[in-house]
């Protein structure tokens, strides 16, 4: 992956930089030893590594404003980053840019139970929200699989979604506010507690945005009644192609799970291995969970598993505790890490019609023997967000280029059928270069005029989005 020829001048001055950014930052929130850089070399995307000139870890939304207006004064390019947690690729430094993390914002500001809201700033995890207000019996609803760890930023970046997006949707869904810091240091407030805000919606088009308009430092975020009850179903099938026809029929019959979850032989095994679930052995198996009163879940049940034996389930079978429930779902949880444990892969995230599951399903797995490189699947099936994993061999030269390849054909294929490139995972720099297999030039010169707006400079998390050619024209001539 082509990464721009970082400025010679800016690697020439940075001693002098580093002394800059610790007039505005405590000593200990500046990082500049290469041998402590490593850390931020890479997101979750590791195959591409690069160490950036410096980091700094602010505390406070002023001492953003304080860096954000340093860096622009010294022409330096600045990479948000959340917990790195990314597997896009977008948190990827260029050697040149300083690493502006929000990992020490993480406090709870306000919550306020009457009006289901809570402000807080954006280093604090995803999951850490919901443990901040489940003594009350709420919730926050988005949760992807890196909810231990990832970030409120970065899931405000790449409008993250999670297990349960089918029902409660994804973070623009459950995201009421923001406090964003432009690159020029202003300090920008977007929506607030209230329901919706009046004028152009500038909050629909920060999220998601990948950083590229600015850092939001505080957050308002929707939090929600936990409901009276829950409980997944485990569903097994002999083919993947059966499996996204049964997911099919239960989003066409009207049915609206709370999550309806999609694995494959090799996720299943991997997961089981890693956590033993439970999980049958099977070639797919599917993920339906319901919630509500004792009476709604079992109306809902009925239903779905009427719907699931007219496909000739393997195994079809209910969780019979709640011990057993959050069993299931450490597996599912678990499973970007359990196949990191086998093999080195690559995650995609194109996003389908529900309807074309079982071609896309049929088609990756010739594409995969086409390619020569396996492919093991576990997504979000209820709302067609794809999740292919790439397996290769990091240390076999050509692998990660036949990988890339095969990534872009089954791409293509999720925006042919209708979908798009990315559910929840962003551009990054994954897929900046196909983007025009989704958007016209017209489309992304739109995108890149709203760019222009925020950062007129392009210095704000540079090499990601827009094709590279694209974005280093933009740069130059600004």
């Amino acid at each position: 992956m082509e990464m721009p020829v970082p400025d010679a001048s800016i690697l020439a001055r940075k001693d002098q930089i580093v002394a800059g950014l610790r007039q505005i930052l405590p000593d200990d929130a500046v990082i500049s030893d290469p041998n402590e850089t490593r850390a931020y070399e890479c997101d979750g995307l590791a195959a591409y590594r690069c160490p950036p000139l410096a980091a700094v870890l602010p505390s406070t939304t002023q001492e953003v404003v304080d860096v954000l207006k340093f860096c622009k004064a010294q022409g330096l390019p600045v990479v948000p980053r959340g917990s790195g947690t990314s597997l896009a690729g977008g948190a990827l430094p260029t050697a040149d840019s300083i690493i502006v993390g929000v990992a020490r914002l993480n406090d709870v500001l306000e919550t306020d139970y009457a009006n289901r809201v809570i402000r807080v700033q954006t280093g604090r995890t995803n999951l850490s929200v919901t443990g901040a207000v489940e003594d009350h019996d709420f919730f926050y609803a988005p949760d992807p699989s890196s909810q231990l760890a990832c970030a409120i930023a970065g899931n405000i970046a790449m409008n993250s979604g999670g297990a349960h997006c089918l029902k409660y949707g994804v973070t623009t869904n459950n995201l009421l506010g923001v406090t964003l810091v432009t690159m020029d240091g202003e300090v920008v407030e977007l929506g607030g507690a209230h329901l919706d805000a009046p004028g152009y919606d500038l909050l629909g088009v920060l999220c998601g945005s990948e950083g590229q308009l600015g850092i939001v430092t505080e957050a308002s975020l929707r939090i929600l009644r936990k409901p009276e009850g829950a409980r997944p179903v485990l569903m097994g099938f002999d083919s993947n192609e059966v499996a996204g026809a049964c997911v099919s029929d239960i989003i066409k019959a009207g049915v609206l799970p709370v999550a309806i979850e999609f694995m494959d032989r090799p996720c299943i095994r991997a997961c089981e291995a890693f956590v033993h679930a439970g999980y049958p052995d099977v070639e797919a198996l599917l993920i339906v969970e319901v919630e509500g009163s004792e009476a709604e879940i079992k109306e809902q049940l009925d239903k779905i598993t009427a719907i699931a034996r007219t496909h000739n389930p393997v195994e079809l079978r209910e969780s019979a505790s709640s011990d057993e429930s959050a069993l299931i779902w450490k597996g599912r949880k678990a499973a970007f890490g359990a196949m990191g444990q086998i093999n080195d892969y690559m995650c995609l995230d194109g996003t389908i019609p529900v309807s074309q599951l079982p071609f896309v399903l049929r088609r990756i797995e010739e594409l995969s023997k086409e390619f020569g490189l396996d492919v093991a699947n576990v997504f979000h099936a209820g709302d067609g967000n794809m999740h292919p994993l790439i397996l290769f061999d990091a240390n076999k030269p050509g692998d990660l280029e036949i990988c890339e390849a095969l990534g872009a054909e089954i791409l293509k294929l999720c925006v042919e059928v209708g979908g798009c490139l990315t559910g929840e995972h962003g551009v990054g720099i994954e897929k900046r270069d196909l983007m025009l297999t989704q958007y016209t030039e017209g489309d992304i010169a739109a995108q890149m005029a709203v760019k222009d707006v925020f950062d007129p400079q392009w210095l704000l998390n540079p090499a990601k989005v827009f094709p590279l050619a694209t974005t280093e024209t933009r740069r130059a001539a600004a």
